[in-house]
C-alpha cells in the first residue's frame, strides 16, 4: 500500500518492542536472602471492564485478572509450565479414557463459610462450563454426569474419550469453580455474585463500583500457610492508557497488564529502573490478532470476498513499522508457540496482492461503482489494546485501496463483546485469540458450530462447515497424540481455506510492574493466577 496514504502518526509506533526488548529488566532478579513481607496494597491497571467477574462462566484475561484472585480452578501450571493441583490434589484418567477421576483438598471453605465439597465441582461442570462458558461448553460437549460419591470426589464421566492431557492443559483457564448454594437457584447468568464473586480464593471481594474500581481483601482464613502476603488488591479502571502510564510513575499503580499501555510508554518505562518490562510470566496467554467476518452479510458470505480482503492487507509492512520484535507473521489458528500442534506455514496464506483482492472481488461480482466504491462494511475493533486499534485503522485504509468502504464503530468491553457475540451487530470485528497449550482449550471454539448464543471469542459469525465441526470433535476425543497433531494439521488447512476468521499475526503479551513486586510473572499464566505469593518490597 502507499504509506504516504496511511493517517496513523508513525513517529511513536516506530518506538515498537524493539526499544522494549532493548531495556527489559530480567523480572526473576536475585533478591537475597528477603524474607516475604507481609501487608500492602496492589494496584492494578483495568483497562476495559467486561461486565463480568466470574471465570466460571466467562473465560478471559479480563476475568481472570480479578476472578482469578478470588476464585480458584481444579488445576493451575507451575513455574514449568506443567499441571500443579489447586481445588483438585490428584487426578487419574481410566484407560479408555471415559472417566476421570479428581481427588479434591480437604478443609477448603467458600468466603461465606461453606464448605467446598465435589457438589460444588459437579454442578459448576455441567451448569457452568458445559452450557455457558465460552471454550467450555466445546471443551465439555461429550460431557454427560459428574459423579460425587463423596465430598472430596468428583468422577467425569464422558461419552467419547477426554485425553487426560487436554483437559489438564485446559483446567488452568476453564476449571474455576463456583459455589452451588449460590447459583443453584434462578438465573445463573444474572446472579449478582456474577459482579460479586464468592470464593476460595486468597482473596475476598469487597466491592465493585463500575467505572471506578474492583476491591479484595485478604481471606484470613485461606487454605494455603502463610498466604497472602498482601491486604488488598484493587483494579482501578483506567481506559487511557496514556493516564495508566502517568499513574504508574506517580506510584499510583504497581501493574499494567497484558499490553495495557501503549507501545512508546512500554518503550519509556522499560528504561526505567524502577519498572520491570517484560513478556515474562505470558508464555501461557499466546495471541493471534484476528479478523472476524459476519457472514450472514451477503459479501462475506462469499469465500472469494474474505480470501479478497486478505490479500488486500500488508501485515509484513504493518508488523514491521508498528508492532516490531514482539510479533510475527502468523500462520493460521494455531501459533508457532505450540510445539505439540503447530503445523508450520504449509497452509492457505494469503499475501499481499491488491491486484489479486482487486480481481476476486470483481469475480465475486463486486466491481467497483461511483467513487471507487464496491460495498461498506462495519467494523468494530476490541478496545483490549492500542495493537487492535492500530490494526483497525490499518485495515480500514487497506480495503479502502480495493474500493471497500469502512466505518469503523468503537466501544468500550462489555459493549463490543455484546454486540459482536451476542447482537451480532457487525460485519467485521478486530481483537485477540489467545491460544491457551491446547487447540480444544480455546481455538477451535472459534471455529466449531453450535456456540451458545453470547459466549465471546466463540463462533458467532453465522459460519457452518460440517467438515470441520467433525474434524474438531474427532481432534478432541482422540488420545493417540500423533492422530490428534495430524487432525489439527487438517483443521488449519480447511479454515485457512474457508476463512471465517483470518488470524494472521503472532504476539506475547507484555507486562509492566513495578519492581518492588516479588514472587511475579513466575508462572506461565500468571496474571491470571491467584498472586497467593505476591508481596511488596518496602
Amino acid at each position: 500500500m502507499n504509506s504516504n496514504r496511511f493517517e496513523i502518526n508513525r513517529r511513536t509506533a516506530l518506538l515498537t518492542s524493539a526499544a522494549i526488548a532493548a531495556n527489559v529488566v530480567n523480572p526473576f532478579r536475585a533478591f537475597a536472602q528477603e524474607t516475604p513481607r507481609k501487608g500492602g496494597v496492589f494496584n492494578v491497571h483495568y483497562g476495559a471492564e467486561q461486565r463480568q467477574l466470574n471465570p466460571s462462566l466467562q473465560a478471559s484475561t479480563g476475568v481472570y485478572i480479578i476472578g482469578g484472585k478470588i476464585q480458584e480452578n481444579l488445576v493451575d501450571l507451575d513455574a514449568n509450565g506443567q499441571p500443579v493441583g489447586v481445588l483438585a490434589e490428584s487426578w487419574e484418567a481410566a484407560p479408555d479414557g471415559k472417566t476421570i477421576t479428581f481427588k479434591l483438598r480437604k478443609g477448603i471453605s467458600w468466603h461465606d463459610g461453606k464448605p467446598f465439597t465435589s457438589a460444588d465441582v459437579a454442578f459448576t461442570a455441567m451448569n457452568m462450563w458445559k452450557k455457558i462458558l465460552n471454550y467450555g461448553s466445546t471443551l465439555q460437549l461429550f460431557l454427560t454426569a459428574v459423579d460425587t460419591p463423596d465430598p472430596q470426589t468428583a468422577i467425569f464421566r464422558y461419552e467419547r474419550p477426554m485425553p487426560l492431557n487436554l483437559l489438564l492443559r485446559a483446567l488452568p483457564d476453564l476449571g474455576y469453580v463456583s459455589a452451588k448454594h449460590i447459583y443453584e437457584t434462578g438465573d445463573i447468568r444474572q446472579n449478582p455474585a456474577n459482579l460479586a464473586p464468592v470464593g476460595t480464593g486468597p482473596f475476598k471481594f469487597v466491592k465493585y463500583e463500575r467505572g471506578q474500581y474492583v476491591i479484595a481483601e485478604r481471606n484470613a482464613d485461606y487454605w494455603r500457610a502463610n498466604a497472602p502476603y498482601l491486604d488488598r488488591i484493587v483494579w482501578k479502571v483506567i481506559t487511557d492508557r496514556s493516564a495508566a502510564a502517568a499513574q504508574l510513575e506517580a506510584g499510583e499503580l504497581h501493574y499494567s497488564p497484558f499490553s495495557g499501555l501503549t507501545i512508546s510508554d512500554m518503550a519509556r518505562l522499560g528504561k526505567d529502573k524502577r519498572f520491570i518490562v517484560s513478556t515474562k510470566g505470558n508464555e501461557g496467554n499466546a495471541r493471534t490478532n484476528t479478523l472476524e467476518f459476519n457472514v450472514r452479510r451477503k459479501e462475506l458470505s462469499d469465500v472469494k470476498v474474505r480470501r479478497a480482503i486478505a490479500h488486500a492487507i500488508n501485515v509484513p509492512f504493518f508488523i514491521e513499522n508498528f508492532l516490531g520484535d514482539f510479533a510475527k507473521l502468523g500462520t493460521g489458528p494455531i501459533p508457532s508457540t505450540s510445539t505439540d500442534f503447530y503445523p508450520g506455514a504449509n497452509t492457505p496464506q494469503y499475501p499481499y496482492d491488491k491486484a489479486k483482492a482487486a480481481a476476486l472481488l470483481d469475480e465475486a461480482g463486486y466491481k467497483p461503482g461511483a467513487g471507487g466504491t464496491r460495498f461498506a462494511l462495519k467494523l468494530l475493533p476490541a478496545p483490549w489494546g492500542e495493537d487492535i486499534s492500530l490494526w483497525s485503522t490499518f485495515i480500514q485504509q487497506s480495503l479502502g485501496e480495493v474500493g471497500i468502504a469502512i466505518e469503523i464503530v468503537r466501544n468500550d468491553g462489555g459493549g463490543f463483546l455484546k454486540q459482536v457475540y451476542d447482537e451480532h451487530a457487525f460485519d467485521l470485528a478486530t481483537g485477540w485469540h489467545q491460544y491457551r497449550n491446547d487447540p480444544a482449550v480455546s481455538t477451535t471454539v472459534w471455529y466449531r458450530s453450535g456456540q451458545p448464543k453470547g459466549a465471546p471469542w466463540t463462533n458467532q459469525w453465522g459460519w457452518d462447515d460440517a467438515k470441520i465441526d467433525k474434524i474438531i470433535d474427532d481432534a478432541a476425543t482422540e488420545v493417540d497424540p500423533a492422530k490428534r497433531k495430524a487432525l489439527y494439521a487438517d483443521f488449519v488447512r480447511e479454515a485457512n481455506a474457508e476463512l471465517p476468521v483470518w488470524m494472521p499475526i503472532e504476539q506475547i503479551f507484555v507486562t509492566v510492574i513495578t519492581a518492588k513486586a516479588r514472587n511475579h510473572s513466575n508462572t506461565p499464566r500468571w496474571g491470571s493466577s491467584s498472586w497467593h505469593d505476591l508481596w511488596l518490597s518496602a
